[in-house]
């Protein structure tokens, strides 16, 4: 079974509702990594200082059959149809090494 790479990158302090929501639809996991970043809906100066807002990227690698369900679930919990609330993408993963037996494991 093929699998694939969903990225999501949010605002601070989502990361868990993100990773319970990809869980509730079938993921095993996920590893959260903590990031800076601006886009045109979060550009703020705070006395002409522009500010940099913490994000949260979470990382799960899923079979590519259980990949729509899963990403599914995490635009509809991170809110990812209002402006500036993030982004999740899939990328093909072509080798995969240290996920175990069942192959579907996450990072």
């Amino acid at each position: 079974m093929a699998c694939v790479l969903i990225v999501t990158i949010v605002n601070k302090g989502w990361g868990d509702i993100i990773l319970e929501a990809s869980m509730k639809a079938g993921a095993s996991g996920g590893t959260i990594l903590m990031g800076r970043g601006t886009s045109v809906h979060e550009q703020q100066k705070i006395m002409g200082i522009l500010i940099e807002p913490q994000k949260e990227v979470l990382l799960t690698i899923c079979e590519s059959d259980r990949s729509a369900e899963i990403l599914k679930e995490i635009v509809l919990a991170a809110e990812l149809e209002k402006p500036g609330a993030g982004i999740s993408f899939v990328v093909p993963v072509n080798d995969t090494a240290g996920l175990g037996e069942n192959k579907s494991a996450m990072l």
